[in-house]
């Protein structure tokens, strides 16, 4: 059954809240505040500069990778918050950010149109090889933070969906909401509509799955969303994750982008807080973030006494 074109016309009024929201330290955007950054390949290869997405959870990682660091006597540059994806790569590929905490599968998507690999092994060994030169691609964490599509508990009943193929059979239109970039990203509508022949509107949401995506739904504005795996408030809010049978999404874990200035030893250390952060973990760290409103500094920081990171 082909299922209508919804375009909801959702305004968002609570844009400059999401970040308290969230529990992110977000600030400005530091890649327009001083108007151009400083080549990063410039000065001492012990001083390094560590980026993160908006996104609360992606500045939690960051840190992890900055406090171990500077653990082992780096100096560490913070560049956090810059914003998603087509805002912070060209700066990385440019060298102004030295590690970057990324996401296997979309990464990949970024780097190399239509990639065929789906599993983690796979995604991973593509992505290496993807990587532009003066990149270089770490070791994968085990912990995830995958895209994914949820409804509400109460719409996947009435229209008994446990699959994303299930939305086929849903009568009323259906709109989807996410930031403005998965409009026109392969997990946007456009995808879902070449992998299951699933016709959906877009609202753009600008608070990557968080609170206002959340309410959106509840709410009935949008009845799809984009929401990391990881996102505690998928089991807080009682949410359904749509199993994707048809292998949209590709695998994403955890994994950090570094430049050539990271020497051996820093892609060591970072590698071993990789190999520490595990699924769970992260579901925790952002839980901290989420539930208890914790500094992303300080969650990190209490996760790499535990994990005896820090002396």
């Amino acid at each position: 059954m082909n299922i209508r074109i919804r375009r909801a016309g959702l305004t968002i009024a609570a844009i400059g809240a999401v970040g308290v929201l969230l529990a992110g330290c977000a600030s400005a955007d530091p890649l327009e505040e001083g108007g151009e950054t400083t080549p990063a390949g410039e000065g001492d290869s012990s001083s390094l500069v560590i980026g993160s997405q908006a996104y609360y959870s992606n500045e939690i990682i960051a840190e992890l990778y900055a406090q171990a660091l500077e653990a082992d006597g780096y100096t560490i540059d913070r560049q956090l918050q810059i914003g998603q994806r087509e805002v912070y790569m060209p700066e990385i590929e440019a060298g102004s950010i030295d590690l970057f905490p990324e996401y296997t599968g979309p990464l990949l998507q970024y780097w190399t149109e239509e990639p065929a690999e789906r599993t983690s092994d796979e995604v991973f060994d593509a992505l290496v090889e993807a990587a532009p030169e003066g990149l270089t691609i770490l070791d994968q964490a085990p912990a995830t933070d995958q895209d994914s599509y949820v409804v509400t508990r109460e719409f996947a009943e009435a229209n008994d969906l446990t699959t994303v193929a299930d939305l086929a059979n849903v009568e009323e239109p259906l709109t989807m909401g996410a930031n403005s970039e998965a409009e026109t990203r392969p997990n946007g509508p456009q995808g879902l509509a070449e992998v299951y022949g699933i016709e959906a509107g877009f609202t753009p949401i600008e608070d990557g799955g968080g609170p206002l995506t959340i309410q959106a739904l509840q709410d009935g504005d949008i009845q799809l969303a984009i929401v990391y795996t990881a996102d505690p408030t998928i089991a807080q809010n009682d949410l359904v994750v749509l199993e994707d049978t048809e292998g949209l999404f590709l695998a994403s874990n955890v994994v950090p982008v570094a430049s050539d200035r990271v020497d051996e030893e820093a892609q060591a250390t970072v590698n071993e807080v990789s190999a520490a952060l595990t699924a769970d973990a992260l579901i925790d760290l952002n839980r901290q973030s989420v539930e208890e409103q914790s500094p992303a500094a300080d969650i990190a920081q209490a996760w790499l006494e535990e994990q005896g990171f820090l002396g």
